[in-house]
C-alpha cells in the first residue's frame, strides 16, 4: 500500500520543477548575485527561469508582489524582460535594488576596496572618535556584537557615507552580510539566533569547542571580494532592461506601469518573520521597520484567526495585482499550501486556476535540512 501511495504521489509531481541536491547543488542555487546575502525562504532561481520560458516573452513586464531578495527580478533581467517588485520589508528592497543596479564593473571592485580600506583604517586609528560606541549604537547592537566587531562595523558604515548611489547601497549589503556573520552567536545558528552567545560553546558544525566571533574585519574583507565577483558575473548576463523593487504594501500598491504577468512565492503563515531575520540590518542602517504590516508574520501564529487574516490579506494582494495586468495574463504562485488555503484565495481573487503542479523540495542544507512539497499554481487573470 505504501509503495502504491508513493507511486501515485510521484505521478503528480512535475519533475521539471523538482531537483535533488546532487542535481541542483547549493552553489547553483546561489549563483552570481543570488548569493549576495543569505535569506531565509529564498525563491529558487531555476524555478523562475522555467516559468519565464513557459509563460513570458522578452517584451513583458514581470511583477512580483513579494519580491523578497529579488530572485524574480534578477532572473527577469537575465531573461530580457522588465520587472517590478514590491515588498513590505525595506531591507528586502534594499537588497534587491543593490543586486540589480547597473554598475560599472571596474568601479565596483575599486570603490568597494577603497571603502574597505577607509573603514578598516578608521577602526584601527588611535584618534578618539567624536562619539563613543555607546553613543553611536543601540543597546541591541551592543548586546549582539563584541566591542571590536561593532567598532569595525561602525567604522565601515561611516566609510560608506561618502559613496553615491547605487554604490552606497551595495557597500551596505557588504556591511549587513558581514554583520550577520559577526554576531555573538554559534557557527551553526546564523539564521535566527535567540540569545547572544558570549562564552565558548560546543559547535555542532565544527564538532569541537568554538569561541564566539570577536571581530568583523575578516568578514568585511571576504564579502568585499565576493560581492565584486558576483556583480561582475551577473553583469555579463543581465539584459539592461528596467528593474525596480518598491518598498510598499502589495495589498494597495499602484504599479508604476502595467505588468503583463506575475511570478511570486508568497510568505507562508506563521513560519518566518522577514523583519526579525535581518534585525541587524535595520539596527545598523536605520531602515523603516514595518513588521506590523507583514502578511503571515510568525508572531501571528497559525491559529484559525491568523489563517483567516492571511487569507484576506492574500486575496487583497492578488485582487490588486489582477486589476493591473491584462485579462488572461499568467499568474504563477509557488507556495507550501499545507493548510490548503489557496483554493479559496484563488477563487476569491477571481483568478482562473489553469493547473496545479506539485514539486518535491529535498535539498535544504545544514540544520534546516529536510524535505517537503510545494504547490505551483498556474493561474490566469
Amino acid at each position: 500500500m505504501a509503495g502504491a501511495t508513493q507511486r501515485a504521489l510521484y505521478e503528480g509531481i512535475d519533475l521539471d520543477l523538482s531537483w535533488s541536491e546532487q542535481e541542483l547543488p547549493q552553489r547553483e542555487r546561489t549563483k552570481h548575485v543570488h548569493g549576495l546575502h543569505p535569506y531565509l525562504g529564498k525563491f529558487i532561481p531555476q524555478l523562475v527561469e522555467i516559468f519565464l520560458d513557459r509563460y513570458f516573452s522578452a517584451a513583458d513586464v514581470v511583477y512580483d508582489p513579494f519580491c523578497g531578495s529579488g530572485t524574480t527580478l534578477v532572473e527577469a533581467s537575465v531573461f530580457g524582460a522588465e520587472s517590478v517588485g514590491c515588498d513590505i520589508s525595506s531591507f528586502n528592497c534594499h537588497l534587491a535594488n543593490g543586486k540589480t543596479a547597473d554598475y560599472s564593473n571596474a568601479q565596483v571592485a575599486e570603490q568597494l576596496a577603497s571603502t574597505l580600506a577607509r573603514g578598516l583604517d578608521a577602526a584601527d586609528s588611535t584618534t578618539p572618535p567624536k562619539k563613543t560606541l555607546s553613543e553611536q549604537t543601540s543597546p541591541w547592537l551592543r548586546s549582539w556584537f563584541a566591542p571590536r566587531a561593532l567598532s569595525e562595523l561602525m567604522a565601515y558604515r561611516q566609510a560608506t557615507r561618502s559613496l553615491a548611489e547605487p554604490m552606497r547601497s551595495l557597500a551596505e549589503v557588504v556591511l549587513t552580510r558581514s554583520a550577520r556573520s559577526a554576531r555573538l552567536t554559534t557557527h551553526f545558528d546564523l539564521d535566527l539566533p535567540r540569545t547572544p552567545v558570549k562564552r565558548p560553546y560546543l559547535c555542532h558544525k565544527h564538532k569541537r569547542t568554538c569561541e564566539p566571533v570577536r571581530e568583523a574585519a575578516k568578514f568585511l574583507k571576504r564579502y568585499t571580494n565576493d560581492t565584486s565577483r558576483r556583480i561582475q558575473e551577473y553583469a555579463l548576463l543581465r539584459s539592461g532592461r528596467r528593474v525596480e523593487a518598491l518598498h510598499g504594501d502589495a495589498r494597495v500598491l499602484e504599479l508604476p506601469r502595467l505588468a503583463t504577468g506575475v511570478i511570486t512565492s508568497p510568505p507562508y503563515p506563521g513560519l518566518i518573520d522577514y523583519h526579525e531575520q535581518h534585525r541587524y540590518a535595520y539596527e545598523l542602517l536605520g531602515l523603516t521597520d514595518r513588521r506590523s504590516d507583514e502578511i503571515g508574520a510568525a508572531a501571528g501564529g497559525r491559529t484559525r484567526a491568523a489563517q483567516a487574516r492571511y487569507t484576506d490579506d492574500m486575496v487583497a494582494v492578488f485582487t490588486n495585482a489582477r486589476r493591473q495586468v491584462p485579462t488572461g495574463a499568467p499568474v504563477v504562485i509557488v507556495v507550501n499550501d499545507a493548510l490548503e488555503l489557496y483554493p479559496l484565495i484563488v477563487e476569491r481573487s477571481e483568478l482562473r486556476l489553469e493547473e496545479r503542479l506539485t514539486r518535491h523540495v529535498n535539498r535544504r542544507t545544514g540544520r534546516r535540512a529536510g524535505e517537503f512539497y510545494e504547490s505551483v499554481l498556474i493561474c490566469r487573470a
